[in-house]
């Protein structure tokens, strides 16, 4: 029996603030303003915003009523909603978001080094930005040292659980909303100076041919899906700790909203600042994230208007702001993996410990390893680091595939159900629309908690419009690195095609042979010895945090049934059946582990 009771957030505030933070991150600072730059300008902002209601809020939507639901983290949510053999897919979303967070601890340690840099005169006007990157980039143990910093920073935020991360992300986001509008009043007086407000009209300005092109609309798709963290399993974590009236509709909404007018601030911010003083600013915007945040930034901020004071305190809230976003992100980046281990029964201080010490070795190779210099520019580059957003960057998609899976066969179930209660036979396709498709919705989303009801164009987006745009994004992204990449077969090209599904497919096939023997089950030695013959299986309890008084039933679901899935501070079955179908005892091992 797991000891404690249920863990959550304070109230609604606290659930948005965690959920905007974990949404925000450095993408939306520095990737959204260079791809405002390279579509155009105001004709990128029509797809995004299209497909923020098309992808993103659809999604974390689906993933709100997954986790309110199952009370567990992305492991148990698919062990409960697609069933027992479907746990790995709930390993596959967090190892993905764990994966990212490796190298993400690394660029989060870059932002707090510029940050300090910054504030201490170390970016002014007169100082060579690419010898300042360069020698920071190649200096190892100054970039595992920052790097060491954010792990800290994370570990002390989520060590007491929601309340802990509830504060630290209202914190870290109040303070990100008064810097980047300080940020942002600044270049618009940089902007003004000249009369002409250039980057402000070209931000939104609609440019006709660039709606034209189908790379504006997969790009704005592509930032709509990344940049609010849709399908990486972070909302189904933080629905957890929800209270048990909590709404999903509005929550969900505000999020994504909350998110978009981050990028839009920070976009502006960026583009006036740039075009205020660049005589070629759309090449400065579209040279490259790292480059323009890293490179570009700083001198952009060492001419503004005001003299020393101004500039330095422009520079320093930028990155001070730019810290704050990548520390959220991390922040639920780590919880995702914790949040998985605590409902297997591991107390939270050494799942805390263990995830961050992990994310902090596994991240080394990032920091340390393949730090080329480009010869054309003269500009460092991490390579592995590169190459492990290339490998695991569009492993997210499969998540949000993996959450779609499970809402069509939550519909097909009650479908089939349906059919058994009421003597029918053989495929009707308005019955299945009636009784199938909208199952999930209507069971799990409009529950009468929910402020906003969704209607049935949510069902239309999750079960055609989402497979769809998920096959655009994979096919354009496959298409794009057999067209533009060299040799993009060969498996020692680090930006072919070969590396990822080499990683994907070794992934995915250690993950479902982990499913039985990890996962859902748990290996025992029948006689003390380690040695396979000697070993057995038993079930893996799995702890559901559900608020005291709060109605979430798991019985009509395909897991629903398992009577190893248990509330915090219940207690397990006596017995269990094994693969022979024999009733017996938990082994000694087993009984002392639930005991302490």
């Amino acid at each position: 029996m797991q000891s404690g009771g249920s863990d959550e957030f304070s109230g609604r505030l606290g659930l948005i603030f965690a959920t905007i933070g974990a949404a925000i991150g450095t993408g939306n600072i520095w990737r959204f303003p260079r791809m405002v730059g390279a579509n155009g300008g105001g004709s990128f902002l029509v797809p995004w915003v299209i497909f923020l209601f098309l992808w993103s809020v659809p999604l974390i939507i689906a993933e709100f009523a997954l986790g309110k639901r199952s009370r567990t983290g992305t492991v148990g949510t698919f062990r409960i909603f697609a069933g027992k053999r479907f746990a790995w897919m709930g390993l596959w979303t967090a190892w993905i978001s764990t994966a990212i967070g490796f190298y993400y601890a690394v660029v989060t340690g870059w932002c707090l080094n510029y940050f300090q840099a910054a504030i201490r005169g170390g970016l002014s006007g007169d100082v060579d930005t690419v010898e300042v990157w360069n020698s920071f980039l190649q200096a190892p143990e100054q970039v595992i040292f920052f790097q060491a910093i954010a792990v800290i920073i994370t570990l002390l935020a989520i060590w007491n659980g929601a309340k802990a991360i509830e504060k630290v992300n209202v914190f870290l986001m109040v303070s990100l909303f008064v810097l980047l509008f300080a940020a942002l009043f600044l270049a618009f007086v940089m902007d003004l100076d000249d009369g002409s407000l250039d980057g402000f009209v070209y931000m939104f300005s609609i440019q006709p041919e660039y709606l034209a092109q189908p790379e504006t609309w997969i790009n704005g798709l592509s930032q709509s899906a990344w940049s609010c963290s849709a399908g990486m399993g972070m909302a189904i974590t933080y629905s957890v700790y929800m209270r048990k009236d909590e709404d999903t509709t509005l929550n969900a909404a505000t999020m994504c909203l909350a998110n978009n007018s981050i990028s839009i601030i920070a976009g502006l911010t960026v583009m006036m600042a740039v075009f205020a003083v660049v005589d070629d600013p759309l090449s400065a915007v579209s040279g490259g994230s790292s480059a323009i945040t890293f490179l570009v930034l700083p001198e952009v901020f060492a001419q503004a208007p005001g003299g020393p004071v101004v500039q330095l305190a422009m520079v320093t809230m930028f990155f001070l702001a730019l810290s704050f976003a990548a520390l959220t992100s991390m922040i639920s980046t780590v919880e995702l993996c914790v949040r998985n281990f605590v409902d297997h029964g591991i107390e939270r201080p050494q799942a805390v410990g263990f995830t961050t010490i992990a994310i902090f070795f596994f991240g080394l190779p990032s920091a340390m390893l393949w730090i080329r210099m480009d010869p054309g520019t003269g500009v460092a580059f991490p390579q592995f680091l590169e190459v492990q957003d290339h490998i695991w960057g569009y492993g997210l998609m499969f998540s949000g595939l993996f959450i779609a899976y499970s809402i069509w066969k939550y519909g097909w179930n009650r479908y089939r159900v349906w059919q058994e209660d009421n003597g029918e036979k053989g495929f009707d396709f308005r019955d299945y629309l009636d009784h199938g498709v909208s199952s999930f919705r209507d069971d799990f989303i409009n529950t009468g908690d929910n402020d906003w009801w969704i209607g049935k164009w949510w069902d239309y987006i999750m079960y055609l419009g989402f497979p769809l745009m998920f096959g655009v994004l994979m096919l354009s992204y496959f298409g794009d690195l057999l067209t533009n990449v060299h040799d993009p077969w060969n498996p020692s090209n680090p930006h072919g095609i070969s590396i990822i599904l080499l990683f994907w497919g070794v992934t995915a096939g250690l993950f479902m042979g982990m499913n039985k023997y990890i996962l859902v089950n748990r290996v025992t030695s029948v006689n003390g010895s380690l040695w396979p013959p000697n070993w057995d299986l038993e079930p893996r309890p799995l702890y559901r945090n559900v608020p005291d008084g709060a109605d979430a039933p798991i019985d009509t679901l395909p897991g629903g049934e398992d009577p190893y899935i248990v509330q915090v501070g219940d207690s397990l079955p006596p017995t269990f059946v094994d693969d022979y179908g024999d009733t017996r005892g938990h082994s000694a091992a087993s009984l002392e582990a639930e005991l302490a």
